[in-house]
């Protein structure tokens, strides 16, 4: 059967799930209420509850929201928009710029970076032509994960790819070099 952990935690989950269900305490505080009933209740230490924040996956989550915010705020976003206004009229032209934009762009700068980027822009075309966003932003977050992979530095993997092969290619040259000798 299960410990009292897991039977604790399994009642936090559904607690949680029917609070965001009902939508009566705003989502956000239903979150931080799940995280400290784990404290509270003793399943995890005090000391670990807030751990999660310092992911590599919440940060970049977090940068990117503020990144766009700022990128809608400054202008960027209308300038963007602006450029593309003349290729949004039908829907295949519409969908085509923008994934050229993002692949372009993540080519040369990060994958979330770019999303960031033409999020709002995606947004925005969107809205003007009353098309629904969803139709759009897969084929954006594809295009930025293509974009990525053009260039060396669009991806953190294919620079680490990139230096193992290197260092591979030596090894094999030096086996062959010492073969010969």
């Amino acid at each position: 059967g299960m410990d009292h952990a897991q039977i604790t935690i399994s009642a936090i989950l559904v607690a949680t799930v029917a609070l965001i269900i009902w939508g009566r305490p705003r989502y956000d505080i239903v979150a931080i209420l799940a995280l400290l009933s784990t404290a509270i209740a003793g399943v995890l230490p005090a000391q670990y509850i807030f751990l999660g924040f310092g992911h590599p996956a919440v940060v970049t989550v977090v940068a990117v929201l503020i990144l766009s915010r700022g990128l809608r705020s400054t202008g960027v976003v209308d300038a963007i928009a602006g450029l593309l206004s003349h290729l949004i009229n039908r829907p295949q032209v519409h969908l085509s710029a923008l994934t050229l934009a993002c692949g372009f762009c993540s080519a040369f700068m990060n994958n979330v970076g770019a999303l960031a980027l033409m999020l709002p822009v995606t947004l925005k075309t969107a809205w003007e032509q009353k098309r629904s966003p969803s139709i759009l932003l897969m084929p954006i977050a594809f295009a930025s994960i293509l974009g990525g992979m053009i260039t060396m530095i669009g991806t953190p993997p294919n620079i680490i790819i990139a230096n193992l092969r290197k260092e591979q290619q030596q090894q094999i040259l030096s086996k062959a070099l010492a073969d010969a000798n």
